[in-house]
């Protein structure tokens, strides 16, 4: 699938749906962001805070394939989505 800005955005929100319902691992995605329910409540329309989302899922292979496997999409589609939304163009080579 040949993602857009709009379909990254789509992606964004299922991965941050599953992540809510996640309760082991939305703690960890709190602590680690400093968001709180209101703030992920407002971030869900805002597609640099999805790409916050993304870049902290594909920090872990492990949750990459639950996710995916939960939301039935291809383990790449995460990074290829990440592309597409703000600050996803910067490489990070560390």
């Amino acid at each position: 699938m040949a993602y857009t800005r709009d379909t990254a955005e789509v992606l964004g929100l299922q991965v941050l749906g599953w992540l809510i319902t996640n309760d082991e691992l939305l703690p960890v995605f709190q602590g680690a962001s400093g968001a709180s329910e209101d703030d992920i409540r407002s971030g869900a329309g805002d597609p640099a805070f999805l790409g916050s989302v993304l870049d902290f899922i594909l920090m872990d292979d492990a949750w990459i394939v639950a996710c995916c496997d939960a939301i039935a999409r291809p383990y790449d589609s995460l990074y290829q989505a990440r592309q597409l939304l703000p600050g996803g163009e910067q490489v990070n080579w560390t």
